[in-house]
């Protein structure tokens, strides 16, 4: 997200559903001539995985909450776009929508639970490959779409110098200096900060129970240090006021693998505890009159709440097959929504005059379909051979 009122700066990105593999229980084989002596039960055996199609409901879900505060919740272009601010076109709907950005911290607790299924049992190889094949494709549409986008209609996105665009096609423009083309990618550069600790700490010997708590256990001791600490770097490595949501979703994926357990919960009590204070120090001060800090304090606990209740496992009965497609839908959506919807409200209500409340759902119609567009023809295709590409090299280097 492209706005002053996020946390520094405040912007999936989400984020995007990794193919979590489907671990299976592994079997003594038993001798044909004689019974086999019964095994001593395991202490904490680990749950049957099966696709968790609720966790891709609730990722359209954070997405579709940031969108509402792109389109209805904050001024600045998207009032140039409506020929009015939004606060002022929608009085009621907007009280809500200011609260939209905090499905990023949403996807942040997503974010760490969906990590964590995916890279178990996996090699630091395939974790590399993994994330390069599913962030990088969409990516680059998307880039190319606003870019192109920005020349068609420069008054609601001013468009990109050629460094500029070449920088962004890195994901690195953040940390180079480099203006954004995408409002939302600051989040990737969250995202990726975190599969950059994740990769080194965990992934690299082995994920299991044991590495998980205790990295989730020094990132928390590491945020109150780089509190300490205040150094623009810290933060940067750090990153205290988005940790504590994907140390959440990492020992709530740990509850959902090996069950409850008062140290898990710990974890999970304690993100939550940072979290809030994160998310209401940076949406909310003293005389703002668009968010209340309870308010933030609910939706926050929401979000650790619904993550919880898939880790519990009390959302089996939601298997439709409709979600599926919701999570693939979701990573194309969140990169392209904010600009893209800016130009298509700009087209419907200024251009055609068509109602305010019949422009959002339109706009929010229009930016699925084109998220399908770039799921089937550019993450299908594309993902995979990208994923085959980097096997080779890496292979007999990174291991």
């Amino acid at each position: 997200m492209n706005s002053s009122d996020q946390m520094a700066p405040t912007r999936p990105a989400p984020l995007p559903a990794p193919e979590a593999p489907t671990p299976t229980a592994s079997l003594p084989l038993a001798s044909e001539t004689s019974p086999a002596p019964p095994a001593p039960p395991a202490a904490t055996p680990p749950r049957r995985e099966s696709r968790l199609r609720a966790l891709d409901g609730l990722r359209l879900l954070a997405a579709l909450m940031v969108c509402l505060y792109h389109y209805a919740g904050r001024g600045g272009v998207i009032s140039d776009s409506w020929h009015q601010s939004p606060l002022q076109m929608f009085p009621t709907l907007s009280r809500a929508a200011v609260y939209g950005c905090l499905g990023v911290q949403f996807f942040f607790v997503i974010s760490g639970f969906v990590i964590c299924m995916s890279s178990w049992g996996r090699t630091l190889g395939d974790f590399f490959r993994s994330r390069v094949a599913r962030l990088y494709p969409a990516y680059w549409a998307a880039l190319v779409l606003v870019t192109a986008a920005a020349f068609v209609l420069p008054a609601v996105v001013h468009h990109a110098r050629l460094d500029d665009f070449l920088v962004n096609l890195t994901m690195l423009q953040q940390p180079m200096g480099a203006p954004r083309i995408l409002g939302v990618c600051w989040t990737l550069w969250v995202e990726v900060r975190f599969y950059v600790l994740f990769a080194l700490l965990v992934v690299r010997r082995g994920v299991t129970y044991r590495s998980v708590v205790l990295f989730c256990c020094l990132w928390t001791v590491a945020c109150a240090l780089a509190r300490v600490a205040d150094t623009p770097l810290a933060d940067e490595l750090v990153m205290p006021d988005q940790a504590p949501f994907f140390i959440g979703g990492l020992a709530l994926y740990l509850i959902h693998r090996f069950g409850s357990d008062l140290l898990l919960w710990g974890i999970v009590a304690m993100s939550w505890l940072l979290g809030q204070r994160a998310a209401t120090m940076a949406l909310w001060h003293p005389g703002d009159h668009h968010r209340d800090p309870h308010v933030i304090l609910l939706i926050v606990t929401l979000a650790f709440a619904a993550v919880a209740v898939v880790a519990l496992g009390w959302t089996r009965w939601a298997n439709w097959r409709w979600l599926t497609v919701a999570g693939a839908l979701t990573y194309p959506f969140y990169l392209v929504h904010e600009h893209l919807g800016w130009f298509v409200i700009r087209v419907l209500h200024r251009d055609f005059g068509l109602h305010p409340y019949a422009t959002l759902p339109v706009t929010v119609l229009s930016l699925l379909a084109l998220s399908w567009l770039i799921h089937r023809f550019v993450e299908k295709p594309f993902g995979p051979r990208l994923k085959r590409s980097l096997r080779r090299p890496l292979d007999n280097t990174v291991r």
